[in-house]
């Protein structure tokens, strides 16, 4: 672990990202080339003061999620994500799970969807990345490790995950998510994390278990959802999603039908944002 370094590397990699790349207004009088410190404790949902004692290379050593959404604030690639967690003293970066690398392009496209609900999934459907009005939608991401931190294994282990949908709806999501899910296993080869997700749904839910033996497989590209919201009611809107060059990742966004009350309902959300998010339902995908 090299802290001092660490914090050479962040303010370098700071003072080469412009305020427009990551979708934040630029502002009169800048007096910094780059992004300022509170810029990127922002995006990266840190203390403006706690980032402070890391470009100063003091301060505790941070933890992978703390470093995977620096990456994500900085826009770093693969490799200089790689050096950061080096730097820090962590192992090699994930690449499952809500610590996982996200391609700068994809970000820089989440970015510029700023009036529309949409994040950055897994192919498990685990949440990596939310714009504000996604988070006003689904609620924020769950804070799990293991196949918990995916909202489909959490759809057959945990009846409080599917009081997003109305109750007619789920045994449409159950299959849809299954199929999604074997298209995924079989990309990933039955890798780790996968295989180990299969397994404990098997043993876990009569449900899953029964839907997985029928064999079907789709993947999940785009639908007509009906999403339960605590304060605007069902909102019945457009899902569709972007996938990266390997399939692993997608870039989900919701819309509006034309001429629809989903219009309205969408353009309240903004005006809501995220109050009460203790209320809101759990995350979807």
């Amino acid at each position: 672990m090299n802290l001092a370094e660490l914090g050479l590397f962040l303010q370098s990699r700071r003072s080469r990202i412009t305020p427009a790349e990551v979708g934040l207004p630029a502002g009169p009088r800048r007096r910094v080339i780059g992004l300022r410190r509170d810029e990127v404790a922002q995006l990266a949902s840190a203390s403006v003061d706690y980032y402070i004692e890391l470009e100063r290379g003091r301060g505790a050593q941070p933890s992978t999620q703390m470093l995977a959404a620096l990456a994500r604030a900085l826009r770093l690639d693969a490799d200089e994500r790689e050096h950061l967690f080096r730097l820090a003293g962590r192992p090699a970066p994930a690449v499952h799970g809500n610590a996982v690398h996200v391609p700068p392009a994809m970000l820089a496209l989440l970015d510029r969807l700023d009036t529309t609900p949409a994040q950055i999934i897994t192919d498990l459907h685990e949440t990596v990345v939310q714009n504000r009005l996604a988070a006003a939608l689904l609620g924020p991401p769950a804070h799990h490790t293991g196949p918990a931190a995916s909202f489909l294994y959490r759809w057959f282990t945990d009846p409080d995950s599917r009081s997003i949908y109305p109750e007619e709806d789920h045994p449409h999501h159950s299959k849809v998510l299954v199929c999604d899910l074997r298209a995924a296993v079989a990309r990933r080869d039955h890798d780790g994390p996968a295989t180990e997700m299969l397994t404990r749904l098997r043993r876990a839910s009569a449900e899953f278990t029964a839907l997985w033996d029928s064999g079907d497989v789709a993947v999940r590209r785009g639908e007509r959802k009906r999403i339960n919201h605590p304060a605007l009611g069902v909102l019945d809107i457009n899902c569709q999603n972007l996938f990266s060059e390997d399939g692993r990742q997608r870039l989900q966004f919701f819309t509006a039908p034309a001429g629809s009350p989903a219009i309205e309902q969408l353009q309240l959300l903004g005006v809501i944002g995220i109050q009460d998010l203790a209320s809101a339902p759990p995350t979807s995908t």
